[in-house]
């Protein structure tokens, strides 16, 4: 519902002014002072939906001071409180913490090198489904080939038949090396879209908000199990034709 109020202060004669657009305004506010309420949603939201299972994947919003607050490590992604949640600087070190005990996402290094690549990103979300891992072993090469499908506008795509290809990493036992990979990858060629694979392991996608990275990651989940049908429809017409 949008309410409409009559503000008469102004030497027009009064304007009306859209609540709703206030309350949003404000509330996007909000969530540039703390996102960790919409951190929590987002994590609630993904838990349901399968992507966060247990202690899995971990997101991250940027400040205006260009520090970030991500989900500490150990925590469930079905049941966050705002003190689930470490800030962490540009640079690396810990600015804020709920505990001595708490501990930093194990992907931590990822995100601080998104943020570092792409100044305009302001969240970075990392989910584990069991497509994004599936699709990572369709090709042994470090890109994979996106089908041009319309839901590639999403990610700003406008083309015809587009040939888009999603960056595929090695998944490393040490975090650090495949964030140094990412740096490395990127600065020499960025990515066509803000997605990137862990093989085996999980997705990543970075956005200008909060908002936009869950869209960028329901869209890469749509293609990804288009991929994964598509596949299983080729390989049962092949084995109907033997």
């Amino acid at each position: 519902m949008i309410f409409l109020i009559y503000n008469n202060s102004y030497p027009s004669g009064g304007r009306m002014v859209n609540l709703s657009s206030s309350i949003g305004n404000d509330q996007q506010l909000r969530s540039a002072i703390d996102p960790r309420p919409t951190l929590i949603t987002a994590a609630s939201h993904f838990y349901q939906l399968g992507w966060m299972v247990g202690t899995a994947g971990n997101l991250s919003a940027k400040q205006p001071d260009g520090s970030f607050w991500i989900t500490a490590s150990g925590c469930h992604k079905g049941q966050l409180g705002s003190k689930d949640f470490i800030r962490i600087a540009a640079d690396g070190r810990v600015v804020e913490k709920p505990s001595p005990e708490s501990r930093p996402s194990a992907e931590t290094s990822i995100h601080q090198s998104i943020y570092s690549l792409f100044p305009d990103a302001k969240a970075c979300y990392h989910v584990h489904t069991i497509e994004a891992n599936l699709v990572s072993g369709f090709t042994k090469e470090d890109t994979l080939p996106l089908p041009p499908l319309e839901m590639l506008k999403g990610f700003g795509v406008r083309e015809e038949n587009p040939q888009i290809t999603v960056p595929v990493f090695v998944n490393h036992l040490d975090v650090s090396r495949i964030s140094s990979e990412i740096c490395d990858r990127f600065q020499a060629a960025p990515p066509s879209v803000n997605v990137l694979l862990i093989r085996n392991h999980g997705i990543t996608v970075w956005a200008s908000s909060t908002e936009r990275a869950q869209i960028y990651l329901e869209l890469a989940d749509y293609i990804f199990r288009y991929m994964v049908a598509a596949r299983q429809i080729e390989l049962s017409t092949t084995s109907i034709k033997n």
